[in-house]
């Protein structure tokens, strides 16, 4: 009888729960998001322009070779497009890469705009060439129209314009641009121990992650200025099972391939990683709830003390972007056995990419799927490790500097911190920053999103003007500092 009391009790006190949860819910006001292209034909024009042009100088970067010369054929090009901040600004080129110096009134908590100017490879059969740079149907086509050349075009284009008009910026204001971002290569370090040598300690950089974005869950529709608060760790992993070998017409059981292929499963079926909402996932989805359509994604988002738990479990199902911001992630995707058909492997393997999260971060995570490897006989190389960034602080200055001018440009959008689950050059940046904020004032809609890396990359060109103006803001908001 004790034992019903204690579950009527406890149903009672769920009702309760659950009803506040749907009072504060239908509290909510409901929001809707629009996003505002730019109808200035003109600079439309322009900046397109300006951006076809950069397009059309091929920058690829690869981890085999390095290719200083053709990134100084590319720093010509901006040169001649951007006359007046080469003429302002004092240049320093490493191998490469290249970093602007723009002198303001102090030279006190400067700040630091970036962007990459390598891009990926460009193979299949695209539908403008992809160093046309074509200005077509609306959009600037080819390698690196949006990743990232698209914003690396904004903030020199802002300089341009500001230098123009004589502005002389409150503090100091850094134009940075590596060579090597798509291979993780030496560019951007290169460029923070300039930093570091010469006793630079940035207040706020500038630098991709995220973006304005379009229907960033189901059910959440609209535009999104989706604000990178971290970056996930990187690491690549080698799983290793050995054995004798042998004759495939007499195999044994549990040789180098069924083990592999027994933890893989293991780990598909039940991920050993700790599922958390970190400060940024919870502010995130506390932002969107009022746009969300459906009340019951309403009920959970606004409603987290009570649904964090059917929360995480569920966010595999609704979205994978999201479902990695909350944990480590692990995708295999290398593997090799036996040469031979008949051939029974001494060894195969399998290897992983892992992106670590920062409440179970890198070694800890390494030490929990080798664990599990052991138990089907592997052995675990790590290749590569590295670790989470430190976080954008969302109560701190630089994300309200950051907020605001995001109100003034795009005032329609809603504001949503993020974690960006990919890599990019900021994260090199923690000795000389501790205020990183990953966001490219483009628009980013599926299109784009499915160009990156992949056939007929385009930028829309009505998103031009404000990306910069956004940087324009970004630079006048240090006077009030």
């Amino acid at each position: 009888m004790i034992v019903v009391y204690i579950l009527l009790a406890l149903l009672a006190a769920l009702a309760v729960l659950l009803g506040i949860a749907v009072v504060r819910t239908l509290l909510l006001p409901r929001r809707q998001t629009q996003y505002v292209p730019s109808t200035d034909e003109k600079r439309i024009g322009e900046y397109a322009g300006k951006l076809s042009r950069m397009v059309q100088v091929e920058t690829i970067s690869d981890r085999n070779r390095e290719e200083v010369e053709k990134f100084r054929g590319f720093h010509a090009l901006l040169r001649e497009l951007f006359p007046k901040v080469f003429a302002t600004c004092e240049e320093i080129e490493i191998d490469g890469s290249l970093l602007l110096k723009w002198k303001g009134k102090t030279d006190k908590q400067p700040i630091l705009l970036m962007s990459h100017m390598d891009v990926v490879e460009a193979t299949g059969e695209w539908k403008y060439p992809p160093f046309s740079g074509e200005i077509a149907e609306g959009k600037v086509w080819g390698r690196g129209a949006a990743d990232t050349k698209c914003s690396l075009m904004a903030f020199y284009q802002a300089a341009e314009e500001m230098i123009a008009a004589g502005y002389v910026p409150a503090c100091d204001v850094y134009l940075a641009s590596s060579c090597t971002e798509e291979i993780g290569g030496s560019g951007a370090p290169k460029l923070v121990n300039w930093l570091k040598e010469h006793g630079v300690k940035l207040f706020m950089l500038c630098d991709e992650g995220g973006s304005i974005i379009q229907n960033p869950l189901g059910g959440v529709n609209g535009h999104y200025a989706a604000v990178g608060i971290f970056e996930k760790g990187y690491g690549d992993v080698k799983f290793i099972a050995r054995s004798q070998g042998g004759h495939a017409s007499a195999p044994g059981r549990n040789t180098p391939i069924p083990r592999l292929a027994k933890f893989i499963a293991a780990v598909e079926k039940k991920s050993p990683f700790k599922v958390k909402f970190s400060p940024a996932v919870e502010a995130m989805f506390e932002r969107l709830a009022p746009y969300a359509g459906p009340f019951y994604l309403r009920l959970v988002m606004h409603n987290l003390w009570l649904f964090r738990p059917v929360l995480g479990k569920v966010m595999p199902l609704i979205s994978a972007q999201a479902a990695a911001m909350l944990k480590t992630t692990i995708a295999f995707t290398m593997q090799e056995g036996s040469r031979g058909y008949n051939v029974l492997p001494q060894e195969a393997s399998v290897c992983a990419n892992l992106r670590f999260i920062p409440h179970q971060s890198t070694d800890e995570s390494i030490q929990v799927i080798t664990e599990m490897a052991k138990a089907y006989g592997l052995e675990t190389e790590v290749i590569y490790k590295g670790y989470p960034s430190g976080s954008l602080d969302l109560n701190g200055e630089a994300f309200a500097i950051v907020q605001d001018t995001i109100g003034k440009v795009f005032p329609e959008v809603c504001v949503m911190p993020y974690v960006v689950t990919g890599g990019t050059d900021a994260r090199f940046y923690g000795e000389v920053c501790d205020s990183c904020v990953r966001f490219s004032p483009v628009l980013y809609g599926p299109e784009q999103m499915a160009g990156m890396h992949g056939l007929n990359e385009n930028i829309e060109v009505n998103c031009l003007p404000p990306a910069v103006d956004y940087y324009k803001e970004i630079v006048r908001a240090q006077e009030k500092r």
